[in-house]
Order: structure tokens, then C-alpha cells, then sequence
């Protein structure tokens, strides 16, 4: 797979989650444990994304 592939990938995954979170939190009774299980899955993706932009550009 190719680097801008795995980005990609990558970054599906993260629009997922986003989506996931904007379910969770529009219900009446919101799982804030589940929130932030998902935000810390989101945030761990990003860093991962961004980090492999930054050795997209630099090789």
C-alpha cells in the first residue's frame, strides 16, 4: 500500500469516528465514557495522519 494510500485510509477512519461521536452525543443519554474513548481514538489517528504527511514531505 501506498503511502498516500494508508493516509487515506487513515483519514476514512478518522471521519468514521467523527461520525460516531456526533451519534453518541446527539442521544438523550450520552455515554460520556464512550466519548471520550472515541475522541482519544480520533486524536491518536490524527497524530498518526500527521505524522506521516510530514515524512511524505520530507523524503
Amino acid at each position: 500500500m501506498s503511502l498516500f494510500a494508508h493516509i487515506e485510509e487513515l483519514t476514512e477512519k478518522h471521519r468514521a469516528i467523527h461520525r460516531e461521536v456526533e451519534l453518541e452525543m446527539a442521544r438523550p443519554l450520552v455515554d460520556s465514557l464512550k466519548v471520550s474513548e472515541l475522541k482519544r481514538r480520533k486524536l491518536r489517528l490524527k497524530e498518526k495522519i500527521e505524522k506521516l504527511k510530514s515524512e511524505r514531505n520530507v523524503a
